[in-house]
C-alpha cells in the first residue's frame, strides 16, 4: 500500500524497506462519516480484537480526536500524535544564536537557535563510527566539517570551535578568518549565524522530524542561495540510502517570497500558493491551493493535483515591467533599465 501514497522517486531497498515497516489490515485508523445531525469523526481501535469506534461531533469537536489516543486502544493514533507534536518551527533568533552558554545549558538546539554553542559542543565530543571503528579527533572533525560548509556560504572561513571556559563556566563559539582573526559569535552577521544553525541541525542525528523555516535566504547574499539549498537538501533524507544514524527520516519544508530561490529549487519541490474560489453547501468562498508543476511526480495523482499557470510563475521569475506601458519616468532610471544591464538580463530584448 505504501507504493500508493509515496508517489516521488525513491529506492525501495533499501529506503523504503526501512523508513516503512508494518502493515494495516481492515479499515482506516480515523474515518469521517455524514450524518443527519452533521459530520462526525471516528477513530479505530486497532488492537486485535477491534471494539468499537470512538465518534465525535465535527461541529463542536474541543480538540482534536488524537488527543484523545492512548497506547491501551490506540497505539498507532498515538504515534501520528507524537509524530506531529515533534514537527518543528525553526525561528532562528540571531539574538539567541549569539549567545554563549552555560555548562548546565540544553544540548539541543531549540527552534529559535538558543544552545548553538551547547550543541555544537556535544557534538563534537561524541565519538563516531567510521567502518565499525572509533573516528579519531571527532571534536576537530565535526568543527572541520561545519567550517567547510560554512565556508561555502563565506569565503574567509577557516575554522571554526567551541571555547570551554573553565573560569566562567561558558562555552562560546568562534570563528577563525584566513587571516588567523578569531571572531565570537556576538560579531557575526544574521545571515552566518542562521546558515551556521542550519549546520549544525544537519549533522544533529536526533532530528527525525518534519522542520519547518520561513524565508531562509534572509540575510544571505544572492550568489549565495544554492550554497543555503543545498545545505537544506542535504537536511532532509536521502530517499536512496537507508534510514540510519547518518541519514534520518527527516522533511524539510520552506516557504519563501524569493524569485532567486523559486527559480533555483527543484521543479518536483515547488508549490504555489494560490487562492482559489470554490462552492460548498451553497456558499462561495476562497482556498488556499497549493499548484504543482506539470511533468513531475506531483501530478501522478491527478485528482488531487493543481498545475501552477506557467504565465503566473513567468511573471513572477521575470524583471517586472511597468504596468500598463507606462513610459519611464524621466527623472530616475531602474538598474534593469540600464543599457549595459540588459545583456546579462534572464530575458535580453524585453524593456520597460
Amino acid at each position: 500500500e505504501a507504493s500508493r501514497h509515496i508517489l516521488f522517486p525513491h529506492k525501495f531497498t533499501p529506503w523504503r524497506k526501512s523508513a516503512v515497516r508494518g502493515q494495516r489490515r481492515g479499515g482506516p485508523f480515523i474515518s469521517t462519516e455524514e450524518r443527519v445531525d452533521g459530520r462526525a469523526i471516528r477513530l479505530h481501535q486497532d488492537r486485535g480484537g477491534g471494539g468499537r469506534p470512538f465518534a465525535r461531533s465535527a461541529t463542536d469537536l474541543p480538540r482534536t480526536v488524537l488527543s484523545a489516543a492512548n497506547a491501551a486502544e490506540n497505539p498507532t493514533a498515538l504515534l501520528a500524535r507524537r509524530e506531529m507534536q515533534s514537527w518543528c518551527l525553526l525561528q532562528l533568533e540571531p539574538s539567541m544564536l549569539r549567545q554563549p552558554d552555560e555548562l548546565t545549558a540544553p544540548t539541543h538546539l531549540g527552534p529559535n537557535g538558543a544552545h548553538l554553542p551547547a550543541t555544537l559542543y556535544r557534538l563534537a565530543k561524541t565519538p563516531t563510527e567510521t567502518n565499525g571503528k572509533i573516528a579519531d579527533k571527532p571534536a576537530a572533525r565535526v568543527y572541520s566539517q561545519i567550517a567547510n560548509r560554512l565556508a561555502g556560504l563565506i569565503d574567509d572561513v577557516h575554522d571554526l570551535w567551541i571555547e570551554h571556559d573553565e573560569r566562567r563556566e561558558l562555552l562560546t563559539l568562534y570563528i577563525k578568518d584566513r587571516q588567523g582573526t578569531a571572531l565570537p559569535a556576538r560579531v557575526l552577521s544574521d545571515g552566518t549565524l542562521r546558515f551556521l544553525a542550519l549546520a549544525v541541525f544537519e549533522r544533529a542525528p536526533e532530528g527525525q522530524q518534519l522542520l519547518c523555516l520561513e524565508e531562509p535566504e534572509n540575510g544571505i547574499h544572492p550568489g549565495r542561495i544554492p550554497a543555503m539549498l543545498n545545505l537544506l537538501r542535504d537536511i532532509a533524507t536521502d530517499v536512496e540510502e537507508p534510514i540510519g544514524f547518518d541519514n534520518p527520516l527527516r522533511q524539510v519544508i520552506v516557504n519563501t517570497h524569493s524569485p532567486a530561490v523559486v527559480s533555483q529549487v527543484d521543479d518536483d519541490s515547488l508549490l504555489v500558493a494560490e487562492l482559489k474560489e470554490d462552492r460548498r453547501d451553497g456558499h462561495d468562498f476562497k482556498r488556499v491551493c497549493f499548484s504543482c508543476l506539470p511533468a513531475t511526480w506531483r501530478t501522478k495523482d491527478q485528482a488531487r493535483t493543481s498545475i501552477v499557470p506557467k504565465g503566473k510563475l513567468l511573471v513572477y521569475l521575470n524583471p517586472p515591467l511597468l504596468e500598463n506601458g507606462q513610459p519611464p519616468n524621466p527623472k530616475s532610471r531602474r538598474v534593469i533599465d540600464r543599457p549595459d544591464m540588459q545583456p546579462y538580463l534572464p530575458l535580453p530584448g524585453i524593456k520597460a
